[in-house]
């Protein structure tokens, strides 16, 4: 089909007082050739979308640019239903009018380069053809306890069919073992019974959920939609098709017997904050050591926990539930006394009364301090502890000494899903074994497509947040079966309606795609061919920055599409003294910045132009080397920061680019070309002042480099 092309200029919100206007017509019907171009005073306002719409019905246009604000406002206002048009919006506003020098020279090359750039990329692109199945929209919600039964119970409330899967013979995980719970009700000031065994009712009761008891999961194949899972209860066999998965397979409490330090082994009189639960329930308080009375109990914090050689994390709930079972202690019996000793007191948010009513009585005593030593004298316990609020080293005589040992997630040495994944059986964890992905802005997310973490296994959390995760992680499955239904992916390109293509009559099978896709959309036959699954596919074009056959396209984002992009900018002869520079910035962190900074009225050089990417990850080095061989002086890549404390939306885009960067230095030799030329930048979404700077110092750099020997060729 032929590509007919309009642009819609907006002159409104300073655009035609900074840039000649007419002269971006006639870059467009000149040199491209486009035979609609209309400007209008406010493009956003009904009048504007109506002439629009008007335009691309009578004229037939497919192709549209809409040279206005920035791409991420106003998007409804600028979403035309119609599925054979392909639109690029250009922010001719914030890249240009906003940052540059009104009525330049150079402000006015800038602002035609940007219009010459977005009619080639929609010229080189097309409208999506989403990848579409009949999907099944069953759940899977692994993990019958606390967190998993109220998933389950949200997501049939919804309407959707349920298979709620637990290993034990009976629901209600760690619950069950509670004597009392942490309040989750105002006035939050008293401990609460627990309600699991109505909850556990209510799920039984549910024609929604099947409750699969003393069943595992034996394998899981597919993608989402069409996640084929075999279940094993016994010697029967079962297997069911669902569309996403909630894992909700809980916690465990931190070894005890790593932590002899702190008494654990060499007294039975030292326990843990678990096995006191367990008496408080049996209503059986007495020294394990000789069956005697308990009127001295010392609580000691963090028993194990932000300790480098144990639990470098906190277990944020244990501080809470040591003063529930001091005021339990105290309710059962008032000559008991109860001593915590912590690190730190945390209980933040709505448990702070709760904290204040155990402040309020007499009988329990609490102090920062660093405990020493837990040794026996006699038939107890003393426990030394120094740096303490009162400023003297304290020795506390106990009946029982208890430790709050932390949560550790199940997920950790254990294989839950068993995914047929050729990057792995499960979801991939951080470096504390909690399912990993952009903990910033995705909390529920993992790096498996419609597969969500809820509950103290996705991080540390007490009963009243694992209720409202619960509900979370229910609802971004349900928002992802709708969204795979209709062919279009889930965060952070949400509604993206595009997916891989693979041109396979030219792999070399050289794995590269398979083993750097961040979310194991790729698996791959005996040979190494890769075998797409568009449907666990986040469309972050990883994979199509890896393959240096360059046979991975989507259809409004392709390496030719792009390097025509770059090679649309006129590079201006050396004797001009007009440097060109490349930004390929991440369209995640860094542009929005680049939007910060512009709103902010952050002047930019305008020898720079910017070309967003979907992730630094999807940067192939084609595009360097074409840049440079078109005669621009540098290529700057602006992204996601990554590391330990990662912000990086694609899990490792930023990481895979830096990586490349090898890659890059081999054609800057192959160029004979200075390394200096390219660099790579990360910044978070919060540092939008450092934008200008890093822009300033690298065209610095490009000067003292000097010109680009390929700008006149």
């Amino acid at each position: 089909m032929d590509t007919t092309v309009g642009v819609f200029l907006c002159t409104g919100c300073g655009i035609d007082e900074a840039m000649d206007c007419e002269a971006l017509k006639k870059v467009a019907e000149s040199e491209y050739k486009v035979k609609c171009f209309h400007s209008h005073k406010k493009l956003c306002n009904p009048d504007g979308v109506e002439l629009i719409k008007k335009e691309i019905s009578e004229q037939g246009l497919n192709r549209v640019v809409i040279a206005a604000c920035s791409p991420r406002v106003k998007t409804e206002v600028f979403h035309f239903d119609s599925p054979e048009v392909f639109q690029d919006r250009l922010g001719l506003r914030e890249l240009v009018a906003w940052t540059g020098e009104p009525k330049h020279e150079d402000t006015d090359m800038l602002a035609q380069d940007y219009i010459r750039m977005s009619i080639v990329k929609v010229q080189k692109g097309a409208p999506p053809e989403p990848f579409k199945e009949e999907i099944s929209k069953d759940m899977l919600v692994v993990g019958g306890g606390w967190t998993g039964m109220h998933s389950a119970l949200d997501l049939a409330s919804a309407g959707y069919k349920v298979h709620l899967v637990e290993k034990d013979d009976k629901l209600g995980g760690n619950a069950l073992n509670l004597a009392k719970r942490v309040p989750m009700n105002p006035p939050r000031r008293e401990p609460e019974e627990p309600d699991i065994e109505d909850l556990i009712g209510k799920v039984q009761a549910d024609a929604n959920i099947d409750v699969h008891l003393a069943t595992e999961i034996q394998r899981i194949n597919g993608q989402p939609g069409l996640l084929d899972t075999d279940l094993k209860s016994g010697s029967e066999e079962k297997h069911v098709r669902v569309g996403a998965i909630v894992s909700a397979v809980g916690y465990r409490p931190y070894d005890p017997a790593k932590l002899a330090h702190l008494g654990y082994g060499t007294s039975p009189d030292v326990i843990t904050n678990v096995d006191m639960e367990k008496m408080l329930k049996q209503d059986s308080l007495k020294k394990p050591s000789d069956n005697g009375s308990v009127k001295k109990v010392v609580f000691i914090q963090c028993a194990g926990s932000r300790d480098p050689d144990h639990l470098p994390y906190c277990s944020g709930v244990c501080c809470a539930e040591t003063l529930k079972q001091a005021r339990m202690l105290r309710d059962a019996d008032k000559d008991i006394k109860a001593f915590i000793l912590y690190r730190d007191m945390r209980t933040p948010g709505l448990l702070e009364d709760f904290y204040k009513s155990a402040q309020d009585d007499p009988g329990i005593f609490l102090t920062k301090a660093d405990v020493k030593e837990v040794k026996s004298e006699g038939n107890n316990l003393v426990v030394a502890a120094e740096n303490t609020l009162l400023g003297q080293d304290l020795e506390l005589e106990a009946d029982i000494v208890v430790l709050a040992t932390g949560m550790v997630p199940n997920t950790l040495d254990n294989e839950v899903l068993k995914l047929n994944y050729r990057q792995g059986p499960d979801m991939p964890v951080d470096r504390y074994g909690f399912p990993d992905s952009n903990y910033v802005c995705f909390p529920y997310e993992t790096q498996r497509t419609a597969m969500y973490a809820a509950g103290p296994v996705r991080q540390p959390m007490d009963a009243y947040q694992s209720r409202v995760d619960a509900s979370g992680a229910a609802l971004k499955a349900i928002q992802a079966v709708e969204e795979i239904s209709r062919g279009a992916a889930v965060h952070p390109r949400a509604g993206d309606l595009t997916f891989p293509e693979f041109f396979l009559q030219r792999c070399t099978q050289c794995k590269r795609c398979t083993e750097e896709c961040p979310f194991g959309a790729l698996n791959e036959d005996e040979k190494g061919t890769p075998q797409p699954n568009p449907n666990r596919c986040r469309r972050c074009g990883v994979c199509m920055g890896a393959c240096p056959e360059r046979i991975i396209s989507f259809k409004n984002y392709h390496v030719d599409q792009i390097v025509s992009m770059i090679k649309a900018v006129e590079i201006p002869e050396e004797d001009e003294e007009k440097p060109r520079a490349l930004c390929l910035i991440c369209e995640n962190d860094a542009y929005p910045s680049l939007d910060i900074a512009a709103l902010n009225k952050q002047k930019l050089n305008p020898y720079m132009r910017f070309l967003p990417v979907r992730c630094l990850g999807s940067v192939n080095v084609v595009f360097i080397a074409d840049a440079l061989s078109a005669g621009y002086d540098g290529v700057l890549l602006l992204g996601c920061k990554h590391g330990d404390d990662y912000q990086c939306h694609f899990i490792k885009g930023s990481e895979l680019a830096t990586k490349r960067m090898e890659n890059v230095q081999e054609a800057l030799q192959r160029l004979v070309l200075e390394s200096e030329r390219v660099r790579i930048e990360e910044l978070a979404l919060s540092e939008w002042r450092r934008i200008p700077k890093i822009v300033d110092e690298f065209m610095e750099t490009l000067e003292e480099v000097g010109p680009n020997p390929y700008k006149d060729m």
